[in-house]
């Protein structure tokens, strides 16, 4: 089975479920301070896990909501069931589903999917990445100081982002904070951010994205510029051309 038709037709399965339930009164659990769960999540998680065991059943999985198991193989599928749950459980529409295949530890495959966004990003490795279909490159923009650029935290660490947040704002032509990591990372492969930030991340929340960048022609590495570690926590994205500027003024603030 090709892994990209998967985790695309995978991404798409899980994310019309969670478009199913958006409407639904949602059992909400706080994992901790601002960090939190739905039974969506669960349920989203369980048939992907589900889907991924029947179908590459010596691969390992990393998912967000412990679906984890070590496999047999060298291929591994890294799985954020439900990207923006704060979003979801408040019923604002920027959330998302993302999924990707990596193999001897190279990111081979990623789907990314935002149902109420109408949005279904895919990335192959050497084959470019796609919106609905269609090719997608980053943006052209040179300088930061005309970049729309994008971040999240956890606002129970907002002392120690603020400052970034503070120092961008001054810099850029703006700066959003829209609450899934994924979705933003989808969104400077697509030219629609020019770059993107954070501290504090987990594998499955950089994984899809990353691949998507560097397939539509952009930079993703650590904050610091040095190569991206999955298992690293941070993460700078941008259309490349700016980059090296946005990792020197993060470091600087």
């Amino acid at each position: 089975m090709d892994p990209l038709d998967f985790v695309t037709s995978l991404a798409h399965h899980a994310a019309e479920l969670l478009r199913d339930r958006f409407d639904d009164l949602h059992d909400v659990v706080e994992k901790k301070p601002h960090d939190l769960v739905t039974e969506a999540d669960r349920a989203s998680e369980a048939a992907i896990v589900a889907a991924v065991r029947a179908s590459f059943p010596a691969a390992a999985i990393l998912g967000e909501e412990g679906g984890v198991y070590s496999g047999t193989s060298d291929e591994r599928f890294i799985v954020d069931p439900l990207d923006g749950t704060t979003n979801y459980a408040h019923r604002y529409p920027l959330f998302c589903v993302s999924i990707a295949y990596e193999r001897a530890g190279v990111l081979e495959a990623a789907a990314i999917e935002a149902p109420l966004m109408g949005m279904r990003f895919a990335a192959r490795r050497g084959a470019g990445a796609t919106l609905n279909g269609q090719p997608i490159r980053v943006s052209t923009t040179a300088a930061v100081r005309s970049a729309l650029v994008c971040t999240g935290f956890n606002p129970a660490n907002y002392d120690r982002n603020g400052q970034y947040f503070a120092a961008m704002s001054r810099r850029a032509q703006g700066v959003r904070r829209d609450g899934s990591a994924a979705l933003d990372l989808a969104l400077v492969a697509a030219g629609r951010f020019d770059g993107f930030w954070e501290w504090d991340l987990k594998p499955w929340d950089i994984a899809a994205g990353a691949l998507l960048i560097e397939e539509a022609g952009g930079s993703v590495t650590a904050i610091d510029g040095s190569p991206l570690d999955l298992a690293g926590g941070s993460v700078a994205a941008s259309n490349g051309h700016l980059h090296n500027e946005l990792c020197t003024a993060l470091l600087e603030s």
